[in-house]
């Protein structure tokens, strides 16, 4: 699957902060410390060697010791102040204030136990040094789901009970099952419920604005071992393999949609191999780009696609 830009921005800020704690570190044994191949870490590497402060001249940039880099061994040599701690401005401590007691309101009770003390003493530091500014903040986050279903989740995943789901899923199908909880899972768009699905037997993640209705149990939710990344949507080997080829412009679905591959064409367009399990979904996605699709693979799904666009067509025709 491919890498989403913010997963790589993230491990590349930590890798400066290691490198400047670690002198003389190999390529292996930094793929080791962030899980990812040696070829990752010399892409990353060579990334951040053309990265720094405006201007982009040579001293503006992050830098590391050639020599050193030839034998298979990176050594820091200027972080351009990317190892400084932060310092925030008064709008900007209060900002982060604002957002760090929302999440708290919203989801800290839904947390499990070690993050939600890592955000709440993150909050009572950054409240602490902000003085009164921090006070006058009043903000609320608000969890794209019906209220009782937002207050069963919260409440199963409290007290350690198993859910009863009404559960739409995106090809229109309802279904009910019960869910063992484990986590709410949040990012830039949607909350999910990650939970162990009694009806299939494993994890699935549930998108709570697509719970029509759930129901605390009185049955206590079972322990679950889920592998890492188990929070992060990710189609298995029995998905459709689709290929892709779109314009350049339809960049923004690599990142964000999981995806298998991807293959960067001289003309700038390129192609994008999917694990597909739903067809809604996908005719769902290629309709979005359709100005940019250049051609799908195999002709089947293409045909499927290009017979609900006409279906779509015929629809507003009868109605305007």
């Amino acid at each position: 699957m491919a890498e989403r830009a913010s997963d790589r921005l993230l491990r590349m800020l930590g890798m400066i902060t290691y490198l400047d704690r670690h002198d003389d570190v190999s390529v292996e044994a930094i793929a080791s410390q962030f899980g990812v191949s040696t070829r990752q870490v010399m892409d990353d590497i060579d990334t951040l060697w053309v990265t720094g402060t405006p201007g982009y001249y040579p001293h503006d940039l992050i830098d590391f010791d050639a020599a050193s880099y030839e034998q298979g061994v990176v050594r820091l040599t200027e972080s351009r102040g990317m190892t400084r701690p932060l310092r925030l401005g008064a709008r900007e401590a209060v900002a982060l204030v604002a957002a760090l007691r929302a999440v708290d309101a919203a989801l800290g009770d839904a947390l499990d136990p070690e993050r939600a003390a890592v955000l709440r003493s993150a909050l009572a530091k950054l409240s602490a040094a902000t003085g009164d500014a921090a006070a006058a903040v009043d903000v609320r986050l608000s969890v794209d789901a019906a209220p009782d279903v937002a207050a069963a989740v919260a409440t199963a995943l409290r007290h350690g009970r198993r859910l009863h789901l009404r559960y739409v899923n995106a090809s229109d199908v309802t279904t009910e099952r019960d869910v063992d909880p484990i986590r709410l899972v949040t990012d830039d768009e949607r909350s999910y419920l990650l939970g162990w699905c009694l009806l299939v037997d494993g994890e699935r993640l549930f998108r709570v604005d697509r719970v029509l209705a759930a129901t605390v149990l009185d049955t206590p939710a079972a322990d679950h071992q889920v592998p890492d990344g188990a929070d992060v949507f990710s189609p298995g080997a029995e998905g459709e393999l689709v290929t892709l080829h779109l314009a350049s412009q339809a960049r923004w679905v690599v990142e964000t949609t999981p995806v298998d591959a991807v293959r960067n064409l001289e003309d700038g367009s390129f192609e994008v191999d999917l694990r597909v399990v739903q067809h809604a979904w996908l005719r769902h996605l290629v309709l979005q780009v359709a100005d940019d699709v250049l051609d799908v693979r195999p002709a089947r799904i293409a045909q499927e696609v290009a017979a609900a666009a006409r279906a779509a067509l015929r629809a507003y025709e009868e109605v305007g």
